[in-house]
């Protein structure tokens, strides 16, 4: 056999040895996203303390235009916008199954942070949870590092995108005006994370279409549709932050988001026909890991339990200052 017979052969980096470079990119857009959340987090409750109004059914207005005087709040915004630079500039090197998932980083990052802010120490429960997500991404990742394959988008595969995401958008807006007076996190996170599932493979496709010098009218239809879910998206997270702690909501999103962009990777870009049947095993086995610790963390959050006063939190031995009237610290 020929060297390129042999190349041909291949999958996975050893025939894209560029593959690996999406990998530190999408490193460093999790670190950007942790950092992002917990400040946009801070700028939230500081929101609804100084309105006096409750976010858990829904952010309001006003408190929407609030959040923008909010230095935590913009400094956040600023650093999920580096995220999503990273994350962009990680899908142009690599395919989306491999891209999305190694955002699970930022879930233990953020458990940090949020330990240190709030004075609250993360419990057994909830530490093997972080552990399950984590764990459950990092083996889907390197099988997928090694089976998953770049192919050219084709306009028929652009439109079943954008129909599968118009009918989850409508299926959420239906459930959003039924449940938006629960107050239930776990519901705004799953949300977000499908959505942004959507945004990830949508900003996929147009990178694609456009290193394929297709920029038509299908690809200004993506970009639209981009921007429109990333704008829901964000409102579901906002509010996810009214209403749970930002660990959980990171959890939520790393989990379900990657998820939903790797199924649409498997069963519509078709980014691992190549792998054999095993690989599949495995990546179901991971993906049931990764939601079992979602579910897990969001039953036994340290911070949840001690809201609804079901678990005596042990505090840390010098808990911050509650910040001051005039401005976030």
């Amino acid at each position: 056999m020929t060297l390129d017979e042999v190349t041909d052969d291949l999958i996975g980096f050893f025939r894209d040895p560029a593959i690996l470079i999406g990998i530190p990119l999408a490193l460093l857009g999790a670190v950007f996203m942790s950092f992002g959340a917990q400040y946009q987090h801070r700028g939230v409750t500081k929101v609804e303390r100084l309105s006096g109004s409750s976010g858990k059914a829904g952010l309001s207005g006003r408190q929407l235009l609030s959040l923008l005087k909010r230095p935590s709040w913009v400094a956040g915004t600023g650093m999920l916008g580096l995220a999503i630079i990273c994350q962009l500039s990680a899908l142009a090197f690599a395919p989306l199954i491999i891209v999305q998932p190694i955002g699970a980083i930022s879930l233990v990052i953020t458990t940090l942070l949020n330990s240190r802010v709030t004075g609250i120490k993360p419990t057994g429960r909830s530490v093997m949870a972080i552990i399950a997500c984590v764990g459950g991404i990092f083996i889907f990742v390197t099988i997928a590092a090694f089976f998953a394959t770049e192919n050219p988008v084709t306009p028929r595969e652009t439109i079943v995108i954008l129909s599968l995401l118009g009918i989850v958008l409508l299926a959420l807006g239906g459930l959003w005006l039924w449940l938006r007076k629960r107050g239930q996190a776990l519901f705004y996170i799953v949300a977000s994370g499908m959505i942004y599932g959507f945004v990830a493979t949508l900003a996929k496709v147009v990178i694609e279409r456009i290193k394929a010098n297709d920029f038509d009218w299908l690809t200004i239809l993506c970009i639209v549709a981009l921007l429109a879910a990333v704008a829901i998206g964000a409102y579901f997270v906002q509010t996810a932050y009214a209403v749970g702690p930002p660990d959980l909501v990171i959890a939520g999103l790393t989990v379900v988001d990657p998820i939903v962009a790797v199924l649409i990777g498997l069963t519509v870009l078709q980014e691992a026909a190549n792998a054999p049947p095993w690989a599949f095993v495995g990546f179901g086995i991971a993906g049931i890991i990764a939601v079992f610790g979602v579910i897990t963390l969001a039953r036994f959050h340290p911070q949840v339990l001690f809201d609804s006063q079901e678990l005596p939190i042990q505090r840390g031995s010098t808990p911050p200052p509650p910040p001051g009237p005039e401005g976030d610290h």
